[in-house]
């Protein structure tokens, strides 16, 4: 039975799927422990990890065996430092291994690439060097030595902890398609944040829940506890309310990659963005003012006076039916009502060519259908 260090992660510069949460406060080193016993085959060891809680800050998510999609190798998630900020870089599946941070998480994950396991065809066979299986129960196994340098006890990237970047290896493996985390492993996660002895401010770096053989199993015989702290813990000096912060790269708010949009812009729910009305430019200009266009018609008909007809039946110009914003404008603020009521022979009566154009007289029209 191997025992690990476990490390948790922080780089803010390299994330497969994105930055989901920042704090100011970086997350304890990860606590030595014992892998539990691999339950059958097709089971694939995902690491234990420090996440992050608004309202009490860190808790520890034991590591624990899934049941792995056929032909996919998991990619821990880890904490990366960069201006002022830990950032948290979910895991994801994918046929290859990439990016977790230079982190060693041990059994298999140790730094760099994983060496556990490997999938062969439809069957996935482990390194018993790294990985406790018992051969009684599973038997698509073989021995490969792994030796890891990285035996540091930091838990993040970055600026004081593990200054590793990707590989260009690496970089073409984050480019694949990737699934997220399974719903056993969602479900995990939230289990862990309702237990309140997992919280780096109840167990100080050495949770009594280290690993477990199955996700939410968090009692039994086949429960680890942590062997040690990985280093001595230090208690934040804010709270986690006051940590809480939105990196550079990040403005659009503090969110897991499978989480919508909470704190988003002007945004009309189809990707657009909404225009503030006082920003228009086509309002600020003069020429589209409705106060101003009875002007312009006075003086453009002083210039070219033309006679108008109008259909007695609806007081209409007879335009073939047809509403134009010339025909509707917008209600001129300094009209008086009483011009709208003018009696009917007077709207009817034509223009005289050969008298001197007068103001044209009001007439009520439709109510405008923008308003």
């Amino acid at each position: 039975m191997s025992t690990i260090s476990v490390l948790s992660l922080s780089t803010a510069s390299h994330a497969q799927i994105g930055i989901g949460i920042s704090v100011r406060v970086g997350p304890p080193a990860l606590p030595v422990y014992a892998q539990p016993l691999c339950p059958g085959p097709g089971y694939f060891w995902t690491p234990g990890y420090w996440a992050w809680s608004d309202d009490d800050g860190y808790y520890w998510v034991p590591g624990t065996w899934v049941v792995a999609p056929v032909g996919m190798l998991w990619t821990p998630g880890y904490w990366a430092f960069s201006d002022g900020f830990y950032g948290w870089h979910g895991g994801y599946w994918g046929p290859h291994v990439g990016f977790y941070g230079g982190i060693n998480y041990g059994f298999g994950y140790g730094g760099v690439g994983f060496y556990g396991g490997e999938w062969r065809g439809r069957s996935f066979f482990y390194n018993r060097s790294v990985t406790n299986v018992n051969v009684t129960n599973v038997t698509n196994v073989y021995n490969r030595t792994v030796i890891v340098n990285n035996t540091r006890n930091v838990s993040f990237n970055g600026r004081g902890g593990v200054e590793a970047r990707p590989t260009p290896q690496e970089e073409r493996f984050s480019r694949e398609p990737h699934n997220a985390a399974l719903a056993a492993q969602t479900q995990h996660e939230h289990a862990a944040r309702q237990n309140r002895q997992l919280f780096a401010s109840e167990n100080h770096g050495r949770p009594a829940i280290a690993a477990t053989a199955k996700p939410a199993e968090f009692n039994g015989p086949h429960v680890q506890p942590a062997r040690a702290a990985g280093a001595p813990y230090r208690a934040p000096k804010i709270t986690p309310q006051e940590a809480r912060g939105q990196a550079p790269g990040n403005r659009g708010g503090n969110r897991s990659s499978n989480e919508t949009t909470r704190n988003g812009g002007n945004g009309n729910g189809n990707g657009r963005a909404t225009a503030r009305p006082g920003n228009d430019s086509r309002n600020n200009n003069p020429k589209n003012d409705p106060r101003n266009y009875d002007a312009r018609v006075r003086n453009q008909e002083a210039r070219n006076p033309q006679p108008r007809s109008f259909d007695a039946r609806n007081n209409q110009p007879r335009n073939g039916g047809q509403m134009t914003s010339r025909d509707n404008p917008r209600p001129n603020r300094q009209e008086r009502p009483a011009a709208q009521n003018q009696p009917r022979a007077v709207q009817e009566r034509p223009a005289n060519a050969n008298r001197t154009p007068a103001r044209p007289e009001q007439r009520r029209n439709p109510p405008d259908p923008r308003h």
